[in-house]
């Protein structure tokens, strides 16, 4: 579908804010795109889907704000932080895993000002892609029990649901969803998640009524009220999950990169320059801060929606607007959040499988970039030692009340691995490899 605009061509300038019905229409559109994978998030969190619409709405606000309404990028939950946030919770509470994410955002905007005074060459020689990629492959397997236990039916060590029916509608939901990602479309399909969750909730009231079961409570819906305010979360600021959780942003900070290049290519900018890296890195930092002190997941720039960009040509910025002034309005209808609370817990384990793999499967992009060097001493140690220090639970006490462990671990080894090991002189040149432009 091409957007169409009275009186001129689709490719706006910055600043020329049309707010029209057809700018309307077009952003709706765009937050339609991106609400699959922003309400997902929270709802494998437990935080609270109208928090998440809400922090996605301004957090795009805030980020045209800082690149002064010049880059058509919308920013949502990050799939990177689902694991710490799990953790976090369950360990430090939800006020203090806030806080930790809170700070995350703050190391955007220092690697921002760090930006302004070294260049941004310095992050691809601290952070090459035998760092980034390892860490990113850990954020995905990582969650591959959440993905399997959800399907299966398994809260915990509560089974909520018989086993194979759980199996059923996570295979429905999972293979539709691959099915749109595979043969859809057009608009359809940067939308494969939304027709996921459909398929797995028909076939999980069909599946209630032939056995009898109450597979889907829709008491949550009936309970909530049509208007609501989000329950924002004042966050604590705890050391702990402050340090467990900061090591985590290294792999979205560097996939910033991948995500402002892809939206420059779109569309013949070059936004690294104008309004600079260094802009928007400072912008997602903000939005990402903003989420973290109100209860929200922290912030991304969204591929769904940059690939609706690419279908659409709808280049003016301003489009995002209206899919941010969308995703506050609709963050007041409880309604919304009472029927997301409806979704039966194997069919988002179905797309989860396929979600979490994706992952693994971008840091897997990510490390193939060192081609024939992956196999030579340096690069194998690191890789390993990410890989099996982030899988395999390893955890280091320092001092009382503080453990570091599982990505961070993984990531703060990469780093200091990377910075100590000895490096040969034709390695430098990986130090400057591109970054991955996946939706992390």
């Amino acid at each position: 579908m091409t957007h169409s605009q009275s009186g001129g061509d689709s490719r706006l300038s910055s600043t020329d804010y049309n707010f029209s019905l057809g700018q309307a229409l077009i952003g709706a559109q765009m937050l339609f795109v991106a609400f699959g994978a922003l309400v997902l998030v929270p709802l494998l969190t437990g935080l609270n889907a109208s928090v998440a619409l809400f922090t996605a709405g301004v957090g795009t606000l805030i980020f045209q704000i800082v690149t002064k309404g010049k880059v058509p990028v919308f920013l949502a939950s990050s799939f990177a932080f689902i694991a710490p946030i799990i953790y976090g919770v369950q360990t430090w509470g939800l006020a203090a895993t806030t806080g930790g994410l809170a700070v995350a955002g703050l190391f955007y905007v220092a690697l921002s000002f760090a930006i302004r005074i070294w260049g941004s060459g310095f992050l691809h020689k601290y952070l090459p892609p035998v760092v980034v990629g390892p860490v990113i492959m850990v954020i995905g397997l990582a969650l591959a029990p959440v993905a399997i236990n959800m399907s299966t039916g398994l809260a915990g060590d509560t089974q909520i649901m018989p086993k194979g029916i759980a199996l059923t509608i996570a295979a429905i939901s999972l293979g539709t969803t691959m099915i749109f990602a595979i043969r859809g479309k057009g608009i359809i399909k940067v939308v494969p998640i939304i027709f996921g969750v459909i398929a797995g909730y028909i076939v999980a009231l069909v599946l209630g009524v032939v056995t009898g079961q109450n597979l889907v409570s829709f008491a949550p819906f009936a309970e909530a009220p049509w208007f609501s305010i989000p329950a924002f979360v004042a966050p604590e600021f705890n050391l702990a999950a402050i340090l467990f959780i900061l090591p985590v942003a290294i792999a979205p900070a560097i996939e910033h990169f991948g995500d402002i290049m892809a939206i420059g290519g779109v569309t013949k900018k070059d936004y690294m320059e104008d309004p600079g890296i260094q802009n928007t890195m400072l912008g997602d930092g903000l939005a990402t801060t903003f989420a973290g002190l109100v209860g929200g997941p922290p912030n991304t720039t969204y591929s769904e929606v940059t690939g609706a960009v690419t279908l659409t040509k709808a280049f003016n910025p301003a489009i995002m607007t209206w899919a941010a002034i969308f995703a506050i309005a609709l963050s007041f209808v409880g309604k919304l959040s009472g029927a997301l609370a409806t979704i039966p817990m194997p069919v988002m384990g179905g797309i989860m499988i396929l979600m979490f793999g994706m992952v693994t499967v971008i840091g897997l992009s990510v490390v193939a970039k060192i081609g024939d060097r992956l196999t030579e001493a340096r690069n194998m140690v690191i890789i390993s030692v990410v890989l099996v220090v982030g899988i395999g639970g390893l955890s280091i006490p320092f001092g009382s009340g503080f453990t570091l462990a599982g990505i961070g671990l993984a990531g703060v080894a990469g780093v200091v691995l990377n910075l100590l090991l000895p490096r040969e002189e034709r390695d430098q040149s990986m130090a400057n490899s591109p970054s991955p432009e996946a939706n992390l």
